[in-house]
């Protein structure tokens, strides 16, 4: 059974970083891409980045492009997503997610597996 724990969130300023963690257990993590995804009160599920497990490419909304940053380390099983700058509309519930697909889009549909969130709050 695939599990994945999300950690890292918090309260921080506008201007602050944080860097989010997703640890998955029950599956082959170096063969499964990754993706963190953010839902915000009273909007949909949304993309925010992926990193596939074939080439090790990455992908970026354009909403956070060029201040975070998503990676992994296969030996711990583990995602990252380290966020700069933080804005307040970054606020939102972020989710790791997990595909077998060789490459993956920012589709949530792509994704087989999901973890409970991990809250972020950005005070103005």
């Amino acid at each position: 059974q695939v599990q994945l724990v999300e950690s890292g969130g918090g309260l921080v300023q506008a201007g602050d970083s944080l860097r989010l963690s997703c640890a998955a257990s029950g599956l082959t993590f170096s063969r499964y891409s990754m993706g963190w995804f953010r839902q915000a009160p009273g909007k949909e599920r949304e993309f925010v980045a992926y990193i596939n497990w074939s080439d090790l490419s990455t992908r970026y909304s354009d909403s956070v492009k060029g201040r975070f940053a998503i990676s992994r380390d296969n030996a711990k099983a583990t995602v990252y997503l380290q966020m700069i700058s933080l804005k307040p509309e970054d606020t939102a519930v972020y989710y790791c997610a997990a595909s077998r697909k060789v490459v993956v889009s920012g589709l949530p549909s792509d994704y087989d597996s999901w973890g409970q969130g991990t809250q972020v709050t950005v005070s103005s």
